[in-house]
């Protein structure tokens, strides 16, 4: 049986944010739920404890979001699923194009969706 290799956050934002997001410059956040979608081919798990970690190397555009005041990861739901589809079966607002997405080949627009 295949391994879980996707993932994803449901975060909550608290209060409005303004954000900047590694070289795709900055953002503003409203209050809401966002889902982000990641993967890990091999060690899925380390991958979830370092984004569940408030101090870190900002080195993916979902660190620079989690590390921000008012910002906190409300679930993780762990999928067998392709990272790409299970990102597209996700209703929801793209809110930063490429967020997430840098080598996504699948034309996702973005792993982050704001669902309000």
């Amino acid at each position: 049986m295949p391994r879980e290799t996707s993932y994803q956050l449901l975060i909550e934002v608290s209060r409005p944010l303004r954000c900047v997001i590694g070289r795709l410059g900055e953002f503003d956040f409203p209050i809401g739920r966002y889902m982000y979608t990641g993967s890990a081919k091999r060690n899925l798990e380390p991958r979830i404890a370092r984004h569940m970690r408030l101090e870190k190397a900002l080195r993916w555009h979902i660190d620079y979001l989690l590390t921000a005041p008012g910002v906190r990861v409300a679930e993780v739901i762990r999928s067998r699923r392709n990272e790409c589809a299970l990102n597209r079966a996700v209703r929801g607002r793209v809110w930063v194009v490429g967020f997430g997405a840098s080598d996504c080949r699948a034309d996702c627009g973005a792993h982050l969706k704001y669902l309000g």
